[in-house]
């Protein structure tokens, strides 16, 4: 099994920033893709940024230019950097992993259990 678990969430004010964490453990032979999606209240799920393995990055139009993704391959950690937060980021960030397992070499896609961002105006 893998477990991926996800810190740095909270409440912040418009223009401020916040550090999102999601570490993975358990079973792994490795890890190709590492995202972050998000889900507002009546709303669905939506990519926020993805990274590949070799650290090519795609982010949603909404946060170019204000979130940073990166990850750190040897503790096999996904980051999200958030500047210039707005009130309509405010969500539920959900962590995202696509890891090979060591019982059996297949690719699995992995979900964390989500981290509340609330940004007041």
């Amino acid at each position: 099994q893998v477990q991926l678990v996800e810190s740095g969430g909270g409440l912040v004010q418009a223009g401020g920033s916040l550090r999102l964490s999601c570490a993975a453990s358990g079973s792994i032979f490795k890890i190709n893709a590492m995202g972050w999606y998000r889900q507002a209240p009546g709303k669905q799920r939506e990519l926020v940024a993805t990274i590949t393995s070799g650290g090519s990055t795609n982010y949603a139009d909404s946060v170019k230019g204000r979130f940073t993704i990166s990850r750190d391959n040897a503790k096999n950690t996904v980051y999200l950097q958030m500047n210039s937060l707005k009130p309509e980021d405010t969500a539920v960030y959900y962590c995202n992993a696509r890891v090979v397992t060591t019982f059996n070499r297949y690719e699995y896609n992995y979900w964390g259990q989500g981290t509340q961002v609330t940004v007041s105006s």
